[in-house]
């Protein structure tokens, strides 16, 4: 045993000094900006200058700034079909990657997928996944960077309620996407089930795409509805744009501030002032910035370095009065 050990002694010296040879050739230096030279499409989602996607927004600007890529966006006022004819011009362009919601659904959008990865572009999606296409397409990069709806939509209700001390029988308003397509439409079916579980009545309206687009233009739908329904308990808005807009619509409406339970979706400058002012009890936070952000990192690490895609959960913690200081200074430059 000794005499064969001396004979293949000088075989692992070989091997151990081409080892220690190579290792600084093939080491990688950190590089600054190493996606350089990647094209991307990038879709905030809302109107320029709107709540939710100017975090988006800025998270894909940091993202710009810190890998170095080259991007386009896209600014879709939260329309679906306007979304998807961006994105077909986006994939008609041949950008390397292109990072965007799941509006409007897999029937619509799968398609445009199969064509995007067919020129080798990297699809992926934030915060409205299409589940079929990262299924098939995750070892070629597509990702999910967002909270799961219909979970995030069941425990903000189901926090609300707690909270509330709501009753059965007792009146809710629910301010949804319901009947939108894809994943999206999910979240308000969770905060629906939420609500029946505790077999509260659920007054249901339907956002329409002018609120979708401009908060301001729903004020007289919620005043409205909120006079025909004055024993409403909770209301929850589906929606950054309309949560950010509660202190409009209560004070609209005649509501002091706790009047009415009001719960929503997404951090902005104005929900953090409509928290502090007590007409905002409660805010599930989703990091949109991570959304921005985490997304075109995706990209990046699959067009250089072939990575798989990204399946990240960005649903943070519920915000309310206790807790809101800490998190006003991010939403007042709406990194939160």
């Amino acid at each position: 045993m000794t005499e064969g050990f001396a004979r293949l002694r000088p075989l692992i010296g070989a091997a151990a000094l081409l080892g220690l040879g190579t290792t600084g050739a093939l080491a990688l230096d950190p590089t600054p900006q190493w996606c350089e030279g990647v094209k991307i499409a990038a879709f905030p989602g809302g109107p320029q200058g709107g709540v939710f996607a100017n975090n988006v927004y800025n998270g894909f600007r940091q993202a710009e700034l810190d890998l170095g890529p080259e991007v386009t966006y896209y600014f879709s006022d939260w329309d679906p079909n306007k979304m998807l004819t961006q994105i077909q011009q986006a994939v008609a362009t041949g950008v390397d990657g292109i990072a965007t919601y799941g509006f409007a659904g897999e029937a619509a959008t799968g398609p445009v997928v199969e064509q995007a990865y067919e020129q080798g572009i990297v699809f992926t999606t934030l915060n409205t996944s299409l589940p079929e296409s990262q299924a098939k397409f995750a070892p070629q990069g597509f990702g999910f960077v967002g909270a799961p709806n219909y979970d995030a939509g069941f425990a903000l209700a189901t926090e609300a309620a707690n909270r509330a001390g709501l009753k059965e029988g007792e009146q809710v308003f629910v301010w949804g996407l319901k009947g939108q397509g894809g994943d999206r439409g999910q979240r308000t079916v969770g905060v629906i089930d939420a609500f029946e579980k505790v077999g509260a009545e659920v007054i249901y309206q339907e956002i329409d795409q002018a609120t979708n687009a401009d908060p301001n233009a729903g004020t007289a739908t919620f005043v409205g509805l909120m006079g025909a329904n004055p024993d409403v308990k909770i209301v929850v808005t589906d929606h950054g744009g309309l949560t950010s807009n509660v202190g409009v619509y209560a004070q609209a409406a005649g509501l002091e501030p706790g009047q009415v339970f009001f719960a929503g979706f997404d951090m902005s400058p104005n929900s953090a002032q409509a928290i502090e002012q007590g007409y905002q009890s409660l805010v599930i936070d989703q990091q949109p910035f991570l959304q921005g952000y985490l997304s075109m990192v995706n990209i990046c690490l699959t067009k250089k370095y072939g990575f798989s895609g990204l399946d990240i959960n960005t649903a943070g913690a519920f915000v309310d009065k206790s807790n809101v200081a800490a998190v006003a200074p991010l939403a007042a430059v709406e990194i939160r």
